[in-house]
């Protein structure tokens, strides 16, 4: 259970810079601070998926509440306001813990409130329920509580701001409440059990988010507040919001639930010691339906559904936590999605067009497919349904997809366009490209052998002498081609891109692929030699620098406007991901060092309890303290960290 005392949850910076996250499995969340100051406008208690998993809109942002003991009261909330924070209820919170979803303690002169919130599964639903303990035996004191929801109505990525437009009124009947503030978006329910409910109506204007502003973004909004609603606490209180339709089970029906789903995901992924078991349920907020199957969000709170984080992510959100069934879907549901040879990259939150804008994503698929055999020895399933699509996919590569994505003479892969940036490398400005990687670049073509190589070992299985023959003879034209370009002797490491005889020598992390991925096109030597630069220049204990300290373009700070950070993003920041693929090549040539693998994991272990608490941040800064940034909650951090622990043995060369 990761837990945090007063010293931390008092001081409002360090409360309010730890983030807590509820997710339904539709693609709606719950989010804020330990502190209960929103920091972002992606904060709130209901961002409903409207169109799971996407059109998500934030409807409630908050509740304020006010207990009152025998005439005393207390302000539990806290919010930023231009130059004050008001109220200062961080200051009565005794401990905040994860168990398993967000539970706070107040303490109020003798009177020990718990609060808790979660999200039920499947469901546009969120419940907080309240309960009280008395420190002192004896006669007790009367204790009421008023709460006053605070909406938005708003798309997720927009602030609300002050508006007649918008719809106050509410219908009330005993213990539920129904309100549309926009006749566009589903309506929204509450159900509570308080005695009293009381017209309010105001505007609270004037929040303001700190990391809005950090980020160079738009940082205040106004909120709608209609009601208040007052209990009395003799008993457990209870408010639920959920949006197109009531709650009809009670609070303590969906909590147990809810604990009982959660437990079983533990024990279906066979999670040892507190990190496997808290990484299990952090996984498990990435994954969500779409239609009748499954996909992947990529990040919380602001990222939706992408090919590449998807297929990089599935082997260690679903495989390394015994799910291989939705592994299984996932696949099955992105065969269908298939284009000219490509995976989407991204399903935009608003639309149902998909983006076909990447050429590592198809690649991914194909690992992503070789780890589900692996772990499953499904092959009628691959044989079936998948093997031909992937043999279509070659097809379209070898004579030329989208973007010039293409097989060379040498056989290794070309891709580029001056528009679009193709590997996942993409940070662009307008019309400036920040890492122009057009070309041949390196993890895409460890990433082509793979591809290669995976489609003769499944013809072989198949009994196809034929096509196995065709990909192995592909391969070792890719891998003796490589060997013969890529090698940079001077820095004992491979190339970042080559192209028409130019190399780029930069030291990227891209390279370890080239080392990691199950069937490589290095010897033990050079792999050796890649792994040990990578480990001098780039490894931190959150991650993998985007590139060496020694190369002048080097940023070791992510932070200020759209435009700074966008030109350090692949600058130099580190990213979580690549310790997956940094260890699986560790382990690869140094097996006898795996005390060494459980070091280099501490650091974002300990990152649990920092950003986003209990889960792994997106980025960090290159240089120590290695501040996180970016999302606080991403899904191939996560599965990268997950799967890694899981993998009992390395490949051998």
């Amino acid at each position: 259970m990761i837990s945090f005392d007063s010293t931390t949850c008092t001081d409002l910076a360090a409360a309010s810079s730890r983030e807590w996250l509820e997710t339904n499995g539709i693609g709606g969340f719950a989010s804020g601070t330990i502190s209960g100051a929103n920091t972002r406008r992606y904060h709130g208690l209901l961002t409903a998926a409207t169109e799971p998993p996407l059109g998500r809109v934030t409807m409630v942002s908050k509740i304020e509440e006010t207990v009152t003991i025998e005439g005393r009261t207390y302000e539990l909330s806290a919010n930023r306001y231009p130059g004050s924070v008001h109220p200062q209820g961080f200051r009565f919170i005794t401990s905040f813990r994860l168990d398993p979803f967000p539970v706070w303690t107040y303490s109020l002169d003798g009177v020990e409130l718990e609060k808790r919130v979660f999200m039920p599964h499947g469901r546009n639903a969120c419940v907080v329920a309240y309960k009280v303990y008395f420190e002192k035996r004896g006669k007790r004191p009367a204790v009421t509580m008023s709460v006053r929801p605070m909406l938005s109505f708003v798309d997720y990525h927009h602030l609300r701001q002050q508006t007649d437009e918008f719809n106050g009124q509410y219908a009330a009947s005993k213990n539920s409440i129904e309100m549309r503030p926009d006749a566009a978006l589903p309506p929204i329910f509450f159900s509570h059990n308080a005695v009293d409910l009381a017209d309010t109506g105001f505007w609270y204007c004037d929040f303001e988010y700190a990391v809005e502003e950090e980020r160079g973004f738009d940082f205040r909004e106004d909120l709608y507040q209609p009601f208040e609603l007052t209990f009395d606490l003799k008993k457990a209180a209870y408010i639920t919001m959920s949006a197109a339709e009531p709650l009809l089970e009670t609070p303590e029906s969906l909590e147990k639930a809810e604990r009982k789903r959660r437990k079983s995901l533990i024990k279906a992924a066979r999670a040892v010691g507190d990190t496997q078991e808290q990484l299990v349920l952090a996984a498990d907020q990435f994954i969500v339906s779409r239609g009748e199957g499954n996909t992947v969000i990529a990040g919380y709170p602001w990222f939706s559904e992408w090919g590449r984080d998807t297929m990089i992510a599935l082997p260690g959100l679903t495989l390394a936590t015994g799910r291989a069934e939705i592994a299984k879907n996932i696949i099955a549901e992105f065969a269908r999605s298939v284009s000219e040879g490509m995976l989407p990259n991204r399903f935009p939150d608003a639309g149902d067009t998909a983006e076909y804008n990447t050429v590592d994503a198809t690649l991914w698929y194909f690992e992503a497919v070789r780890a589900y055999v692996e772990a499953t020895g499904d092959l009628d399933f691959i044989r079936a349904e998948i093997y031909p699509i992937l043999a279509e996919i070659l097809a379209w590569h070898l004579r030329g997809t989208r973007y010039n994505i293409h097989v060379d003479t040498d056989g290794l892969l070309y891709s580029g366009s001056p528009d679009v940036q193709l590997t996942w490398m993409d940070a662009k400005i307008g019309d400036l490209v920040i890492t122009p990687r057009t070309g041949k670049a390196v993890e895409i073509q460890a990433l082509w052998f793979n591809a290669l190589c995976i489609m003769a070992d499944l013809a072989a299985g198949f009994g196809d002498e034929d096509d196995r023959s065709k990909y192995v003879s592909m391969a070792e034209l890719a891998r003796q081609s490589f060997n013969a370009v890529f090698w940079n002797s001077e820095e004992r490491c491979l190339y970042d891109v080559v192209e028409n005889g130019t190399r780029d020598g930069s030291v990227r992390p891209n390279q370890i692929f080239a080392a990691s991925l199950y069937h490589s096109m290095l010897d033990e030597d050079r792999a050796r030699a890649v792994v040990d630069r990578v480990e001098a220049d780039l490894l931190t204990p959150v991650g993998l620098r985007s590139l060496s300290p020694r190369d002048p373009r080097y940023v070791p700070v992510y932070i200020g406007s759209p435009f700074q950070r966008d030109s350090a993003y692949h600058q130099g920041t580190v990213w979580a991901w690549l310790i997956g693929g940094f260890i699986d090549a560790y382990r690869r040539v140094y097996p006898e060092r795996e005390d060494r693998i459980a070091e280099i994991l501490t650091g974002l272990e300990r990152h649990l309890h920092e950003a986003g608490v209990g889960q792994i941040s997106e980025i960090f800064d290159a240089e120590p303290p290695h501040t996180p940034r970016g999302c606080p909650a991403q899904a191939w951090s996560v599965a990268e960290v997950l799967r890694v622990m899981d993998r009992s043995k390395a490949q051998e060369f």
